[in-house]
């Protein structure tokens, strides 16, 4: 048998990385207009943030349905293979649930428990896509379920990833601020530096100028990433922001990121805004 990997649109892999690493999506929703649309359809980001920037009521979001799942988890099945099926932090959203509700769904239609499994991968954006490419790299070389779920695991184990904001104000609006409260206050003008774990979005520390955000958040990539190991920048709407940080950790580490994810999109753009900085460390040689 062999394995495909199914993950979720808020992964922010390339169309091109999707298909080279040949790996199923299914699509979370945005409300916007008045019009619940898939994510992978919206695909003028530019626009997208150029609203965002000026709506009075934030975008709704939610997360793909169970039939959704079975749509894609039932052909593969079909063919043989096996799934396993990769999500973003449960913390913040209900995606990983819907996958489970799946999951249960085709066993109790006789498929054998096994054949598909599904993972909270804890992370989110930049960090869950390099997850999902760790198992698919390992899957596209004929690997079985369990030596995808070792390189998964490897990658989870290896990976630290973390975020900065321009604002906290969306957060606030969309009632996501959580536990990020506890450490900024009442100082809205904190810009503090975030991760995600299986809980939600944590704090990490806080920063006052945007200066010391993006060296900072270099410093934890020199701080944790493993000897020899790899490490990619992501942005919404950042592009020079995300360079500044790109050269300071190449010029550190002596190469470049091993892969460029793609922009993160409207589903957690329309949570955190534009400005957003992440940066992620793991170790070499997962996604080859």
């Amino acid at each position: 048998m062999a394995v495909q990997i199914v993950c979720d649109s808020t992964s922010y892999l390339t169309r091109e990385q999707i298909a080279e690493y040949r790996i199923k999506e299914v699509s979370l929703s945005v409300v916007w207009n008045d019009e619940s649309k898939q994510e992978l359809d919206i695909t003028d980001l530019d626009a997208f943030y150029d609203e965002l920037r000026s709506m009075k009521n934030l975008p709704g979001t939610s997360q793909p349905s169970v039939g959704q799942f079975l749509d894609v988890y039932a052909p593969i099945l079909d063919a043989g293979d096996d799934v396993v099926s990769l999500h973003f932090s449960s913390g913040i959203s209900g995606t990983y649930d819907s996958a489970v509700q799946a999951m249960q769904a085709v066993e109790r239609d006789g498929v054998e428990p096994g054949r598909v499994t599904v993972i909270d991968t804890g992370s989110a954006c930049g960090g869950y896509g390099m997850i999902a490419l760790a198992g698919a790299a390992a899957a596209r070389k004929g690997a079985n379920r369990e030596a995808v779920l070792a390189a998964v695991d490897r990658m989870t184990d290896g990976l630290n990833f973390w975020f900065a904001i321009d604002t906290l104000e969306y957060l606030r609006r969309g009632g996501r601020i959580g536990a990020v409260a506890s450490v900024v206050g009442g100082a809205i003008k904190i810009k503090p530096i975030l991760t995600v774990t299986s809980e939600g979005i944590m704090p990490v520390e806080k920063v006052r100028t945007e200066a010391r955000v993006l060296s900072r958040i270099a410093d934890l990539a020199m701080e944790h990433i493993p000897h020899d190991g790899d490490f990619i920048v992501q942005h919404v709407q950042a592009p020079d922001r995300a360079q500044i940080v790109i050269d300071d950790l190449t010029a550190r580490i002596g190469k470049g990121p091993v892969i460029q994810p793609g922009e993160i999109g409207p589903v957690i753009g329309a949570h955190v805004g534009p400005g957003l900085i992440g940066v992620g460390v793991f170790p070499a040689g997962l996604i080859d």
